[in-house]
């Protein structure tokens, strides 16, 4: 079973909805054993950086989930802040995040661009592939997702950063490092290619 972790963190039950769509069982909690027990992992979130990892060491998660994801190399995805809780460091509180990745969530700045841009960067946008991945399977160009963030990623590793997205700046949306994926933009409402997303997620 994968279980999507609850942390208070926004849009658990979506999510939860989107694998149904698929045929795919998941359970919302943040029960340990269940963390344990479970064949993969989903770090969905919506919010503070500074907050998530707050609320992640308050419910006593972070040990647990350190065990799980590095120790056992479990399968987890991470889902806009959920994957921005997987770099080392936030402009967003400027607080430490998990250090599972060698990148830094950083904010949106077109205060030097001739062209400006609206924070946050909402809506519907491509990714390009940096390489191919299981996570990619039947997903190109011509896909749309969609996006609503105010802070990115950036990797200092290329091998971690799976593909990118380009508005006004190029950043990295979807990470992959062995077990460890994330994506910015928000699969559960992304219609088909978010489903299809999902779906090579709960097959890989």
């Amino acid at each position: 079973m994968i279980v999507i972790i609850d942390y208070h963190m926004g849009n658990l039950h979506s999510v939860r909805k989107a694998f149904k769509r698929i045929g795919v069982e998941t359970k919302i909690s943040s029960n340990i054993e269940d963390i344990k027990n479970a064949k993969k992992l989903v770090l969905p979130g919506v919010g503070n950086f500074k907050h998530g990892m707050f609320k992640l060491n308050e419910l006593g998660l972070i040990d647990i989930l350190n065990q799980e994801v590095l120790n056992n190399k479990k399968p987890i995805l991470g889902i806009c802040l959920g994957m921005q809780l997987f770099t080392s460091f936030s402009e967003e509180g400027n607080v430490k995040g998990l250090g599972w990745i060698d990148a830094t969530s950083k904010k949106f700045d077109f205060s030097k661009n001739t062209i400006k841009a609206k924070i946050p960067h909402m809506g519907w946008n491509t990714v390009l592939k940096s390489r191919e991945s299981n996570l990619l399977k039947g997903i190109n160009e011509e896909n749309f997702f969609y996006f609503v963030h105010s802070y990115y990623v950036s990797t200092n590793k290329a091998n971690e950063k799976l593909a990118v997205t380009k508005y006004k700046i190029e950043f990295t949306s979807i990470v992959e490092k062995e077990n460890i994926m994330g994506v910015q933009f928000h699969p559960e409402k992304s219609h088909d290619s978010g489903l299809n997303l999902l779906k090579n997620f709960s097959k890989g």
